[in-house]
């Protein structure tokens, strides 16, 4: 599949779940093996200090990463991630940026960067890896 394709696909099914939806993720950019989403501030996401809580921050680096690992092995599903929170999660908009490490038949790793659009430009605010599994088509 060529990356139009790959970013066709991976638009449409972003829409298909309320929770992307709701945080107003964005497919921005995809080829094999690597995804790239944004999503806009919301006030709902702050916790009590004003920035996004880490569950936020979380889904996030994991839907960017399943997006990701799908170019490489079809429908997948999260078995294990890890978030590392290197600064308060602040900007009127989020970026992440997913990689495939290595796919294999049972298991894809992958690795993410999320960035927050500051004055400043873009702001590292952290980083996860999730391991993924691919399933079948219909049991997605």
């Amino acid at each position: 599949m060529n990356p139009a394709e790959h970013l066709a696909r991976l638009q449409s099914l972003n829409q298909t779940a309320a929770f992307n939806r709701w945080c107003g993720l964005e497919v921005v950019s995809v080829e094999e093996g690597r995804a790239t989403i944004a999503m806009p501030w919301r006030e709902e996401f702050g916790q009590y200090a004003g920035f996004a809580h880490a569950g936020i921050v979380g889904g996030f680096i994991d839907t960017a990463c399943g997006y990701a690992a799908t170019t490489v092995s079809g429908p997948v599903l999260a078995s294990h991630y890890a978030i590392n929170c290197v600064r308060p999660a602040v900007g009127r908009r989020f970026i992440a940026r997913a990689r495939v490490v290595k796919a294999g038949r049972s298991q894809v790793f992958t690795a993410c960067e999320m960035f927050g659009e500051t004055d400043k430009g873009e702001v590292l605010v952290a980083t996860g890896e999730v391991l993924l599994v691919p399933v079948a088509a219909n049991a997605a």
